[in-house]
């Protein structure tokens, strides 16, 4: 994890100083648009809507989580039957709202086609990472993963380990009946869904099937194509540490009369899921992030902990600020206090977002003691101000941990209370003198 993340860092920092004379300005240029976006989105997203309509494309909005499940669901039973194949591309906004467990559900066969994604979904385990999912597991680990699913012969050769991947995705493509995917970016002026990756499989899942399901945020959206030569290598050097990624698909309409490939229905789900009490809030600034994990490769309490330590989807110092801003911060508050504040996760923003500052507002909110807190506080003021109570406390302190008060239930949810060791220092205090 640590040597991982490190590497991201330096690659990124290089492919920054190739790209432009100056990666702040540039930095500094995305925020601005960004910050744009925010202030006319719904302005922005009806215009996306009727260009996509124009093209073709069919435009679902959902509210909630619920509502996208319910939605895609739908289309896929209108196209496919249970048991049918539907392949995915690598996509957030579907692990956000948890949609391989609702596919399951209604029974088709979901398969994840990245190949990070492929193998955590095999080992029914969850990403550690928003943009390499298997940055916690090690070559050991996948050929192990891949001899017991029977893909090939154990090998720990990275390039025979892709290999045996791509052969038994092959066949899925082949039989799949749709595809579903994310968005990276959806021009407002011409309807076009923009998808960035580097392995190809996107392309097959937007491609190969009849039908086409696209999920994305309504922050994923920018003004014009005139904004994608600064966010896709932008994107991709923070990410990655490439100056542009392998592929970049460019998605306007489905399948016309003369072409011979291609989706011959493309569905674009738009999600709020929150976003837009975000967007009115004091964590707005948060809806500017274009997912690249910068944040999460530079974060030494991220290098150490994993993505799984943060109990999220998102991790890291995006993950302490969106899952809060998401979905409450008596739910996910305590998740700000897992950051120093060194402010190196502002510092590689590409869109420079302070994270700190929200960190430090979410951690207030946070801390605002409940009517339950505030009476237990009280309470140990008064005693701490009368000896005779003190010493009383003190004397049935041994017995806290196995009392059962309403004011510590949902305290000890998350922690531990500490046992003492040794003697207490008045008992010690008093043998002495």
């Amino acid at each position: 994890m640590r040597s991982a993340s490190a590497s991201k860092v330096t690659a990124r920092e290089r492919a920054l100083k190739t790209l432009f004379c100056e990666p702040p300005q540039a930095q500094d240029t995305a925020s601005a648009i960004k910050s744009y976006v925010l202030d006319h989105l719904r302005t922005l997203l009806i215009e996306l809507e009727a260009q996509c309509l124009s093209n073709g494309i069919q435009v679902h909005w959902a509210n909630n989580a619920e509502d996208a499940n319910q939605i895609i669901v739908d289309l896929c039973k209108e196209s496919a039957k249970p048991g049918d194949v539907i392949v995915k591309a690598k996509s957030m906004a579907t692990e956000e709202i948890h949609l391989n467990h609702h596919l399951d559900e209604a029974g088709f066969e979901t398969v994840e086609t990245d190949l990070g994604e492929f193998v955590v979904q095999i080992d029914h385990d969850t990403p550690s990472h928003i943009v390499t999912p298997i940055i916690h597991k090690t070559r050991k680990e996948i050929a192990a993963s891949f001899s017991r699913e029977e893909l090939g012969p154990y090998t720990e050769e990275p390039k025979e380990l892709t290999m045996q991947a791509r052969a038994h995705l092959r066949k899925k493509f082949r039989e799949a009946k749709i595809g579903i995917s994310g968005v990276n970016f959806a021009i407002a002026s011409t309807g076009h869904l923009v998808l960035v990756e580097n392995e190809g499989n996107n392309r097959f899942c937007t491609t190969a099937p009849d039908v086409h399901i696209a999920l994305m945020g309504i922050e994923k959206v920018l003004p014009t194509p005139a904004e994608l030569p600064l966010f896709l290598p932008l994107l991709a050097a923070s990410a990655t540490g490439q100056l542009l990624t392998t592929y970049v698909h460019f998605i306007k309409s489905p399948r016309q009369e003369r072409e011979t490939d291609g989706p011959k229905a493309i569905h674009l789900v738009i999600l709020d899921n929150g976003r837009t009490n975000v967007l009115q809030g004091p964590f707005r600034e948060i809806l500017k992030c274009i997912r690249c994990g910068a944040c999460l490769n530079v974060c030494p309490i991220y290098r150490q902990a994993s993505g799984h330590a943060y109990g999220h989807v998102y991790s890291g110092p995006l993950g302490e600020v969106l899952a809060p801003a998401l979905e409450g911060v008596e739910s996910f508050g305590d998740l700000a206090k897992a950051s120093t504040l060194c402010g190196a996760c502002q510092e590689v923003c590409p869109v420079k977002i302070p994270i700190p500052e929200l960190l430090l507002e979410i951690r207030h909110r946070a801390n605002s003691p409940s009517t339950s807190e505030k009476l237990a506080w009280t309470s140990f003021a008064q005693a701490s101000q009368h000896p005779l109570v003190w010493k009383f406390g003190l004397k049935l302190l041994p017995l806290a941990p196995m009392a059962r008060h309403p004011f510590l239930t949902s305290w000890l949810k998350r922690r531990t209370l500490p046992t003492r060791v040794g003697r207490d220092f008045r008992g010690w205090w008093n043998e002495r003198s």
